[in-house]
Formats: C-alpha cells, sequence, structure tokens
C-alpha cells in the first residue's frame, strides 16, 4: 500500500482542491500539508479531521490493506 501521505495528496488531487484551500480546512500553513504528504504513518485523530475534510474514509484504505495482507500470508 502507498504510504498515508500519498493518499492523501491522491484523494486531494482527485477533487481537484488545493493545497491552500486544505490548509485553511486543516487551519494550518501550506507547509505543514506539503509534510503531511511525506509522511507514512499519521495520528489517528488527525486522520479523522483530514477524512471528514475530505469527505473520505482512509481508515477503510487502511482495514482493506491489512485484510489483504493478512490473506496473502494465508496463502
Amino acid at each position: 500500500m502507498k504510504p498515508i501521505g500519498e493518499l492523501i495528496k491522491e484523494e486531494l488531487k482527485r477533487q481537484e482542491r488545493s493545497v491552500s484551500w486544505f490548509a485553511r480546512q486543516l487551519c494550518c500553513d501550506r507547509s505543514n500539508v506539503y509534510r503531511i504528504f511525506q509522511k507514512s504513518s499519521i495520528d489517528t485523530s488527525t486522520l479523522v479531521r483530514i477524512s471528514i475534510i475530505l469527505h473520505h474514509n482512509f481508515f477503510e484504505d487502511l482495514a482493506r490493506d491489512i485484510i489483504e495482507k493478512k490473506e496473502s500470508q494465508e496463502v
């Protein structure tokens, strides 16, 4: 699976939202948003906020990855 920051960046791009818009929604600077894009992990409270802002459940993406990894180990 891709790092969480990359998934967030891709979803933002898919929605055609700007980094500036996203930074305003998160109440942070654009530089913080670019740091989020570089993260391979993120705390759950921040991910909840991002999921709500982008109307996308990133927890489902992570859960799907866990299930796929588990299934591949069982084979």
